[in-house]
């Protein structure tokens, strides 16, 4: 075991290794709710809550992850016109995969068959675009172990954990493309476009 799980109950405990590997992590975020708030949750929280959006889902991933044996390491990407997106990463047979939560359809779990991160970050490249349906993603970040919160309590606080986004922001990111590459890029057909859409929570109106 990578960790100290000690601020967890017994019972929370319990349900995070009834998950036992990050594919059943995945179908667990899977079955939750996206919700749109604008939150920073704890896994605490995201279990008691059982919904979650991009950046929580990816955090409940990596406690889970941590639990069931595993670093609880992040990975993030940047992107232009659009909302970044934050993913849990794992390892197997010297190979990254991912957990992820998301509002899009192909930009949740990766098999872990990644020789290297770029290769796992350009696997979201032709599903990852915005509503004007632009290609947005640009740049990945290094790992990030978020064992180096543990003095704050970032898998169960009450309190939002807004610091692992600055620190996300500060942090060094690789780009994926040139800037001749980017000039290219074309938009996604409607057949993409409504495939990424299904299921996609929205805001409602008061």
């Amino acid at each position: 075991m990578t960790t100290d799980n000690s601020d967890f109950t017994p019972s929370e405990l319990r349900k995070l290794r009834s998950l036992k590997d990050p594919h059943g992590i995945q179908k667990f975020l899977d079955e939750m709710p996206y919700h749109l708030e604008d939150t920073a949750w704890s896994p605490r929280k995201v279990l008691a809550g059982e919904t979650a959006h991009c950046l929580e889902g990816a955090i409940f991933g990596a406690a889970a992850l941590r639990v069931n044996g595993y670093p609880p390491l992040l990975l993030d990407f940047e992107a232009e016109h659009d909302t970044d997106h934050v993913i849990a990463i794992f390892r197997q047979d010297g190979c990254w995969g991912a957990v992820a939560k998301s509002n899009y359809t192909g930009c949740r779990w990766r098999e872990p068959v990644y020789r290297s991160l770029r290769e796992l970050a350009l696997s979201y490249f032709n599903s990852y675009f915005n509503l004007r349906r632009e290609r947005t993603l640009r740049r990945y970040s290094r790992p990030v172990n978020l064992k180096r919160f543990d003095r704050q309590h970032w898998m169960t606080t009450d309190q939002p954990i807004w610091f692992i986004v600055y620190h996300l922001f500060d942090i060094k990111h690789y780009p994926l493309l040139t800037k001749a590459q980017e000039k290219r890029l074309h938009r996604v057909d409607e057949r993409l476009f409504q495939a990424e859409c299904l299921g996609k929570a929205f805001k409602t109106r008061d």
